[in-house]
């Protein structure tokens, strides 16, 4: 009996043992995929912008044309073509206050319907990313008035141009753009109050804009 006894203690024992190392087995594989998933999460969730992905932006702006100054507003959807350079389309508005022969003339709105190239000067070692940009396409030009008398002619649209740089940090965008429009010959008009002679109106303007994206990835990897 006392050997049958001590034979049942000691396999107890071993399936004590056997248990333990089993669990143990079990919790370190169990810890070796969290971390597997977690670095997996990392690095998906600190990947570079990744080519063929899309992304969307606004941007809102201040903008000074000559003579006046104005506020805009820029829709952005791109395609990366590569981690560090995407095509895309923009449409804008701006509000602006131009200057007609040394008389300001009241808010007049713009539309710009572009197509757009920006390349990065990034490769994913930082969430810092400078940028250089481009544009084509077509600019539709608002009526100008002048102490509630328009000016003579139709002020129709025109195909026009951008130049843009600035930087990327993170998911937040801050930029210097040049919209390269050309200018509009307009009749003179001639009020109780105001006379003004057949001009050329500046249609170019400065803008600073700030704005963010969402899509495409992080920059830092």
């Amino acid at each position: 009996m006392s050997v049958l006894f001590k034979i049942s203690n000691r396999y107890n024992q071993i399936s004590v043992w056997t248990f333990h190392i089993t669990s143990n087995i079990k919790k370190n594989k169990m810890k070796k995929l969290l971390l597997l998933f977690a670095a997996s999460f990392i690095l998906v969730s600190l990947q570079a912008q990744e080519k063929e992905k899309f992304r969307g932006g606004l941007d809102f702006g201040y903008c000074i044309p000559k003579g006046g100054g104005g506020l805009g507003i820029n829709f952005n959807l791109a395609y990366n073509l590569a981690d560090n350079m995407n095509i895309g389309i923009r449409y804008g508005s701006a509000a602006l206050a131009k200057e007609v022969n040394g008389t300001n003339a009241s808010l007049t709105t713009n539309a710009s319907y572009l197509g757009t190239f920006n390349y990065y000067f990034n490769h994913g070692g930082s969430s810092f990313a400078p940028f250089v940009g481009a544009g084509v396409g077509y600019y539709a030009l608002g009526n100008l008035t002048i102490n509630n008398a328009s000016t003579g002619g139709s002020i129709s649209g025109k195909a026009g141009g951008l130049l843009s740089t600035g930087f990327e940090l993170g998911k937040f965008r801050l930029g210097l753009e040049y919209n390269l429009i050309p200018s509009t010959k307009i009749e003179g008009i001639s009020t109780a109050n105001l006379t003004i002679a057949s001009s050329t109106v500046n249609n170019s303007y400065f803008a600073v804009t700030l704005g963010f994206y969402l899509g495409g990835g992080k920059w830092k990897k």
